[in-house]
C-alpha cells in the first residue's frame, strides 16, 4: 500500500473527525483481531450489543476465527488488513509482540483501537502509537480490565489518603500469556490500580522475582514507596495452586479490600466523631456486584467513547505509565537474577 494511499485515508478520517466522527446514527462497525482466549469473548460481547455491528474477525488460524464468524454473521479472514476498510473500531487481542504492528495499521487509517494490555512491549512502541493516535484523531483504549470491575468502581468513591496497600494476584500456571513475564502478564493490572489510587510520584522501589516453570519470571514481589508516604507491597504469581486476586488499602480511619474475582468491596471504618478504642464505633459493609460483567462494561465504555468522542478511562498515556513501571520492575528483577547467576 502506497504512502499516498494511506495519507488519503488519514485525510478522509480526519475530515470525519472534524465533523464530529460520531456514529450515533448507525451501528458502530467493529472487528476483532486475534480470536484466542480473550478475543472470542470480545466477539461474543460485541455481537450482543444492539448499537454495534460485528463485521469481521481475524486470526492467523482459520479454525479459530471461522466458527465464531459464522455464528455471528461476520467476515472471517486470516489477514487482519482485510478489516482495515470495513471497521470503525477494532479490538486487538493478539500476542503482545504484535500489538504495535497491528494497532499501527489501524491507527494509520484513523480507526479507534482497544488494545489488550500491556499496550506494547516497549515504551518506544507505545510512544509511537500515542503520537499516531493524536495525529489521526483516533482513540486508544487499553484493556486494563480491573478498572471496569464494579468493585473497583465503588472503591474509587471510598478513597481518601491511602497509606499502605497490599495486593496479591496469584493463580495456577497456564501456557497462555507466557510470551511475557508475570509482571507484564498479571501484576500490571494491580500496578495500574495502585497508581490510580495513590496518585503520587514514585520515589523508590525494590523487587524480586524468579522463573520457576517458564523461561520468564513466574513469581514476583515489589515494594513501592511514594512521595506522599504511601507504601505498596505487590505480589503476582502464575504458579500457585490456588486463585487469589485481592487488594487491601489502609487509610486514616478506614480499611478497604477488593476481591476482584468475587467482585466484592468491603469497607471497615470508624464512625465520624467516634471514640478511640471503642469497637462499637466501627462500622462495616460489603458490596457485591454479581450481575456486572467487567469485560462487557469495558467494551461498552469503548463503544461509548468512540460514538461520543470521549477520551477513554484507560487511554494510551495512562497505559504507558503502567507499562513504564512494569518494565522498570522487570529490569530490576533481571539485574538481580544476572548478579545471582554470576556468583
Amino acid at each position: 500500500m502506497s504512502a499516498g494511499h494511506i495519507e488519503r485515508h488519514i485525510e478522509d478520517d480526519l475530515e470525519r473527525n472534524k465533523n464530529g466522527k460520531k456514529h450515533g446514527d448507525h451501528p458502530l462497525k467493529v472487528g476483532v483481531v486475534g480470536v484466542g482466549y480473550l478475543g472470542k469473548y470480545h466477539a461474543e460481547k460485541y455481537a450482543a450489543m444492539p448499537d454495534v455491528e460485528l463485521v469481521g474477525l481475524s486470526d492467523i488460524s482459520e479454525e479459530r476465527c471461522g466458527p465464531p464468524s459464522q455464528k455471528y454473521g461476520a467476515v472471517a479472514c486470516t489477514d487482519y488488513r482485510d478489516l482495515l476498510d470495513r471497521v470503525d473500531a477494532v479490538s486487538i487481542a493478539v500476542p503482545t509482540i504484535e500489538h504495535h504492528r497491528v494497532a499501527r495499521d489501524f491507527l494509520l487509517r484513523g480507526k479507534d483501537v482497544l488494545i489488550e494490555k500491556p499496550i506494547t512491549r516497549t515504551l518506544e512502541e507505545a510512544d509511537e502509537l500515542i503520537a499516531l493516535a493524536k495525529e489521526t484523531g483516533a482513540f486508544i483504549q487499553v484493556g486494563h480490565l480491573e478498572q471496569f470491575n464494579p468493585a473497583v468502581v465503588a472503591l474509587r468513591q471510598e478513597l481518601t489518603t491511602p497509606m499502605f496497600v497490599e495486593s496479591h494476584r496469584i493463580g495456577p500456571f497456564k501456557e497462555r500469556g507466557t510470551d511475557v513475564d508475570v509482571v507484564l502478564d498479571l501484576m500490571i493490572h494491580d500496578l495500574d490500580i495502585i497508581l490510580c489510587c495513590v496518585n503520587s510520584e514514585l520515589t523508590a522501589m525494590d523487587a524480586v522475582g524468579v522463573p520457576v516453570i517458564s523461561p520468564q519470571v513466574d513469581i514476583a514481589n515489589v515494594r513501592l514507596n511514594f512521595a506522599n508516604g504511601c507504601v505498596a507491597n505487590v505480589t503476582a504469581s502464575r504458579i500457585s495452586f490456588k486463585m487469589l486476586r485481592k487488594i487491601r488499602i489502609f487509610q486514616p480511619n478506614a480499611y478497604l479490600t477488593v476481591d476482584y474475582a468475587q467482585r466484592e468491596l468491603t469497607v471497615i471504618q470508624k464512625k465520624p466523631g467516634g471514640k478511640e478504642f471503642d469497637l462499637s464505633q466501627i462500622s462495616g459493609k460489603t458490596l457485591r456486584f454479581d450481575d456486572v460483567d467487567p469485560l462487557e462494561e469495558e467494551l461498552k465504555a469503548f463503544v461509548q467513547c468512540v460514538k461520543t468522542r470521549t477520551i477513554p478511562l484507560v487511554d494510551g498515556t495512562r497505559a504507558r505509565e503502567a507499562l513504564r513501571l512494569s518494565l522498570d520492575i522487570t529490569r530490576l528483577i533481571s539485574s538481580k537474577l544476572e548478579s545471582l547467576s554470576s556468583v
